[in-house]
């Protein structure tokens, strides 16, 4: 597997021969447009949009894989999780009545 950084996304990638396929259907505008962005990029529409998926995938689970702070912010973390745990009497209440579902 092979990590590839661009502009502060992560690029996850697993270096084998292609061998499935993915089918894609569009309208003609769409498929337009993708032609003509793929053209700009100097790829073919296939590269292009799984170039385009892999930055999108890697960017809708980065919060759910991974987070990063500044130094400062990691000890401010690491200081509130380091409190002791205080009474919240109105969560405890909230969690122990039925909902409005019941």
């Amino acid at each position: 597997m092979v990590q590839l950084f661009k502009k502060g996304v992560i690029m996850t990638a697993v270096i084998h021969s292609k061998s499935e396929r993915i089918d894609v259907r569009a309208s003609t505008p769409v498929k337009q447009l993708l032609q003509e962005a793929a053209r700009v990029a100097h790829k073919n529409v296939s590269e292009f949009l799984l170039d385009a998926g892999i930055i999108a995938a890697n960017q809708t689970l980065a919060d759910r894989t991974r987070f990063e702070l500044s130094d400062e912010k990691w000890l401010a973390f690491q200081t509130a999780l380091d409190q002791p745990v205080s009474a919240k009497p109105m969560i405890k209440k909230l969690l122990s009545e039925p909902g409005l579902l019941g």
